[in-house]
């Protein structure tokens, strides 16, 4: 578990912001890096550079001196030769130390060599360089020259590096200081400076982000306003320039593709009403023709029937379109209680009575439900559903009929065993004309708008539908509220598509 939450937070996106700021800083702090360790390395070849001088005035004085026990002109007085306070003498002979003294309160005070302080100055070459060396005996480092005495030995002379140390120690203190203070100042001036320099790209972000949260699937779209910028030779502008411009042809094309729909849904509406006074009348002269007292040839009789069951269907495809086209212009539907429980049964029994091939099954609450609505178009969606379920699944299926509630919804189920739905239909499968199988829907005489009614019925009632499929299991879900404002009509705004789910 702790492994997972931390892969998330590192698969967490770092916004540019942060980057930038980020960026910044580091960027300084590698610069304050270089010139502190420049600065400090500078300062301490210069400070060494100054005791090799000093060493260097002294010689081999003070070490030649341990060769005196005493000075020549006074008794029981050690003699310094006039060193500074701290500094180291010592004589070798064949490679071996045989005295070593360091300059402590005006006295020269003897020094025990440790062995590695001894292989030390051994190894020394008597050339009068001065060297860094850490003496234990005097726990510190000591820069060191080494130079050949008179009586052929090797004198040394050193002095402490301490002093140089403490100032170097004390310049790291003071850069750390400043250099930090001059990062947390940076930081916090950088990220506001970010921030400046970022806010036109954030109003580009905005507005993207606008647009996406727009419908632009269905009906007229009200594009928003175009993104201010002031200088399009800079990168926040061309971006700005870039999305004002592709914002300005998505809208031209979503105003031509609303008009385009309008068209259509008035071509419809008109073509519905002039097709069904000449289908009317074709059906009522067949019927006519059929009804004629005398013989009629087999083969008239059979193309009379043919004709009024054709009209009839003509007549059912012409209704069904007009009342998309109704809906489509948001002509409010009807708007009083519907007991819910009544029609299911209703629907149920007709449905029933239609296939006795079927299992139908049944599940209604103990109460009565009720929504406000349209019970003639409500009805007609129960029926199209179950239609659906009996025209596509082979005999012996079995669909149930559920009607439940919750706090605020009423949802009704029309579920089936059969065959399922394939899957690459079921995201198309409430538009207009969608066919599972375009030669078995004109067989049993669908027209492929009973699922595109139902769905806009139910949206016209502030409702939803939707479908759930698999092999042996086929689910349609309706749910309606089971309230609504006194001043609420069911219908559906004008431009809104019935195809969305």
């Amino acid at each position: 578990m702790g492994r997972r939450l931390a892969a998330r937070r590192a698969r967490r996106p770092v916004s540019l912001r942060l980057r930038l700021t980020a960026g910044l800083v580091v960027l300084l702090a590698v610069a304050c890096a270089v010139v502190g360790l420049g600065t400090v390395v500078a300062l301490e070849t210069f400070l060494v550079g100054r005791v090799d001088q000093q060493l260097a005035a002294t010689g081999g004085r003070f070490a030649a001196s341990l060769e005196h026990e005493r000075r020549p002109d006074a008794d029981n007085v050690p003699d310094t030769r006039g060193q500074a306070e701290g500094t180291f003498g010592a004589r070798l002979l064949a490679g071996r130390t045989t005295q070593a003294a360091v300059v402590k309160d005006d006295t020269d005070a003897a020094v025990h060599l440790t062995p590695a302080d001894r292989h030390a100055l051994a190894t020394l070459p008597p050339d009068g360089k001065g060297r860094s060396v850490h003496l234990s005996a005097l726990a510190g480092r000591y820069r060191l020259a080494a130079v050949r005495g008179d009586d052929g030995d090797i004198l040394v002379t050193g002095l402490p590096l301490r002093p140089v140390e403490d100032t170097v120690h004390r310049l790291e203190i003071v850069e750390a200081a400043v250099f930090g203070a001059a990062l947390a100042a940076t930081a916090a001036a950088g990220a506001a400076w970010v921030r400046l320099s970022l806010r036109p790209l954030e109003r580009v972000a905005k507005t993207a982000t606008e647009v996406t949260r727009l419908p632009l699937a269905t009906g007229e779209v009200a594009m928003p306003a175009p993104v201010p910028h002031s200088d399009t030779h800079t990168e926040v502008g061309q971006v700005a320039t870039a999305l004002n411009r592709m914002l300005g042809h998505i809208g031209d094309a979503l105003a031509r593709r609303h008009a385009s729909e309008e068209r259509l849904r008035h071509f419809a509406a008109d073509a519905s009403h002039e097709l069904r006074t000449p289908i009317a009348t074709v059906r009522a002269h067949t019927d006519l023709a059929l009804r004629h007292p005398g013989p009629l040839p087999q083969q008239v009789r059979h193309s009379l029937e043919r004709i009024a069951a054709t009209s009839q269907r003509m007549s059912g495809l012409v209704d069904d379109l007009l009342l998309l086209a109704r809906l489509d212009a948001g002509r409010p539907l009807a708007r009083e209680p519907v007991d819910l429980t009544r029609l299911t049964l209703d629907a149920l029994d007709d449905a029933r009575a239609l296939s006795t091939d079927h299992h139908w099954l049944l599940d209604l609450p103990e109460e009565p439900v009720v929504v406000q609505g349209d019970e003639h178009r409500l009805h007609q969606v129960l029926a199209n559903l179950l239609a659906n379920a009996r025209t596509h699944t082979p005999p012996g299926t079995r669909v149930t009929l559920s009607l439940t509630t919750d706090p605020d919804h009423a949802e009704l189920a029309v579920a089936d065993d059969g065959p399922g739905i394939p899957e690459a239909l079921q995201a198309e499968i409430f538009h207009r004309f969608t066919r599972a199988d375009p030669g078995r829907s004109r067989r049993t005489g669908g027209t492929g708008l009973g699922l595109a009614i139902a769905e806009a019925v139910i949206t016209a009632h502030h409702g939803t539908i939707t479908v759930t499929s698999s092999p042996a299991s086929t689910t349609f879900l309706l749910r309606l509220p089971l309230t609504t404002t006194p001043d609420e009509h069911p219908t559906l705004p004008k431009d809104a598509d019935p195809h969305s789910a």
